[in-house]
């Protein structure tokens, strides 16, 4: 589980088929490699990846075919040359982004970035994503998104979520890839997971009880004891 909150900055270094090594370049106030261990999970542009092999500057990550599949790892199309990294939470530690499970639903494209603000100390940018058919349906304004990993909050989408736009401040642009993006590129889109169980729950049948068929069996198949 991670927070969308972006705490390090790296580079894929190598990449082959099952493995990318991952160097670490900054670190926001926090000693990412000093505590990373083998089995450790670490959101790499918003994708969970677990740590194989420790590097002196970084670490190897194993990449399976449907990471491959979903993500902007498998895609020819440019991505930020640097990549957003952010250690799994632990228990305890405060929750400042939304609930980021590092399971991708989408690769989306960055239409547009544009500063908006006249006054310096007011400066923020806007950022414009297509989303791919497999998020749209989770694209709400005022929702929350991860976009390569970052929780951001959409502030405008068209009905059919196939755009939207999120407001970006100057902490959040200037520590993560979001200043590398150009339009083209490639990034990966998460869902609020609550949605995604919301959906889930209205889009199935109502279970059917009668008096004759509640049984202790019945009661406890559904959580009732």
């Amino acid at each position: 589980m991670f927070t969308g909150l972006v705490l390090a900055m790296g580079r894929i270094a190598w990449q082959a088929e099952t493995r990318l090594g991952v160097e670490v370049l900054e670190e926001h106030g926090v000693d990412l490699l000093g505590d990373l261990a083998l089995g450790d999970s670490v959101a790499v542009d918003g994708v969970c990846l677990t740590v194989m092999e420790r590097l002196p500057q970084g670490f190897v990550a194993a990449v399976s075919p449907e990471t491959l599949n979903r993500t902007t790892f498998g895609r020819p199309m440019p991505r930020a040359p640097q990549v957003n990294l952010e250690p799994a939470l632990r228990v305890g530690q405060r929750l400042g982004g939304h609930f980021v499970t590092g399971h991708v639903d989408g690769v989306g494209q960055i239409e547009g970035i544009r500063v908006v603000g006249e006054a310096k100390v007011d400066t923020a940018w806007e950022v414009r994503v297509s989303v791919p058919a497999t998020v749209a349906d989770y694209v709400i304004p005022k929702g929350s998104i991860a976009v390569n990993g970052i929780s951001l909050t959409v502030a405008s989408c068209d009905p059919e979520g196939n755009w939207l736009t999120a407001a970006v401040i100057p902490h959040t642009f200037q520590t993560t890839n979001l200043a590398c993006l150009q339009p083209g590129d490639g990034v990966n889109l998460e869902a609020d997971v609550l949605g995604k169980y919301v959906r889930r729950f209205v889009g199935r049948p109502a279970v059917a009880a009668t008096p004759e068929s509640l049984s202790w069996a019945f009661l406890a198949e559904h959580g009732f004891a």
